[in-house]
């Protein structure tokens, strides 16, 4: 068996020794169709857009993609092709309500949010929203849902999207992008959205750059409809808007799902799923990542991880978009 592998999933090169044949290790942004021609598998990030043009002619049966999101999987032609593929829901949960977590203190010290009186409105009720959701509770935070699939399957506790831009102080969007369909999520956060908007709120988008119109939001910074942005994931990347990127309070490149412990768990659902599809059996994945770095203290998050630093250096060199992701430090959620 071959397999092709982003060469910036970790942890993954001694475990993968055990059931593959032949691994080759390449650029997510560079693998190419002549690359994947003779491969049985591929595991991939959101980098690698994995289509006809990739793939028709191959011999590749299945791809796993360690990350939460797939809208870089065509996952029609994928269905066409024959092709079968995973991605990794929840891998990443607790990295994303960390970086959350750390975000809404440093608003609380630095830019004065009362935490305990404020409202945060979650976008988007998955894995990661209902962390993020249940840290908001922990910091004493009003929290309101918005989650119209759920709701429409007749699920409780859910409100609708105009509730939360009437009431929620913080907004904060972790849905998937959808471009079509009932619920489109490509940019839910537009013009017309934020021209709604109740109590001028801090956005906070770390879900797809393409659920936030970046123009729109821009305009509503400079207009005053919305008071901070916090902003990881943007259109056009790693071409990013530098007007916005300067504008917003936190910009970050990517990187708030990029805990070692997210890792970890990706890597270790990809090569599952890999095992699984090929009949593999008796293989086991037990991914430790190394320590926190000393100085950690557990009883202060923002000692554990503190996303200005994240900011700062994009903010300093935002042409270094893809090396600060592909060459991001360790970082845990744990001591």
């Amino acid at each position: 068996m071959k397999v092709i592998i982003d060469d910036k999933i970790p942890y993954i090169r001694e475990a993968i020794a055990q059931v593959a044949d032949q691994v080759m290790y390449l650029p997510g942004s560079a693998i190419t169709a002549e690359d994947v021609r003779d491969a049985d598998a591929l595991i991939v990030r959101t980098r690698t857009r994995c289509n006809r043009a990739l793939l028709e002619g191959s011999r590749v049966q299945f791809i796993a993609t360690a990350t939460i999101g797939f809208d870089h999987l065509d996952t029609e032609y994928l269905r066409q092709a024959g092709i079968r593929w995973t991605n990794c829901p929840g891998c990443n949960a607790g990295s994303v309500a960390q970086y959350l977590r750390s975000s809404l203190l440093l608003l609380s010290q630095e830019k004065g949010l009362p935490l305990s009186h404020s409202t945060l409105g979650v976008v988007g009720v998955g894995h990661v929203g209902t962390l993020v959701a249940e840290v908001g509770k922990e910091l004493g935070m009003r929290v309101l849902l918005c989650d119209p699939p759920r709701a429409e399957r007749g699920e409780q506790g859910f409100l609708p999207l105009e509730e939360l831009m009437r009431e929620a102080d913080v907004i904060t969007f972790h849905t998937p992008l959808v471009r079509d369909g009932h619920y489109p999520t490509l940019h839910m956060a537009d013009d017309t959205f934020f021209h709604a908007l109740a109590r001028k709120p801090i956005i906070i988008n770390t879900s797809r750059g393409e659920v936030v119109d970046g123009q729109a939001l821009l305009r509503a910074l400079d207009e005053g409809r919305v008071c901070e942005a916090i902003i990881d994931v943007w259109e056009n990347e790693p071409d990013i808007d530098l007007r916005l990127l300067e504008r917003v309070y936190l910009g970050t490149p990517h990187i708030a799902g990029y805990s070692a412990d997210g890792k970890a768990n990706a890597t270790r659902m990809v090569l599952e799923a890999l095992c699984n599809h090929f009949g593999l059996q008796g293989h086991s994945f037990a991914i430790t990542p190394p320590p926190a770095p000393a100085g950690a203290d557990p009883c202060n998050p923002l000692s554990l991880y503190n996303p200005w630093r994240d900011s700062q250096a994009l903010k300093e060199n935002p042409s270094d978009f893809e090396f600060l992701r592909g060459n991001y430090p360790l970082r845990r959620e744990y001591v």
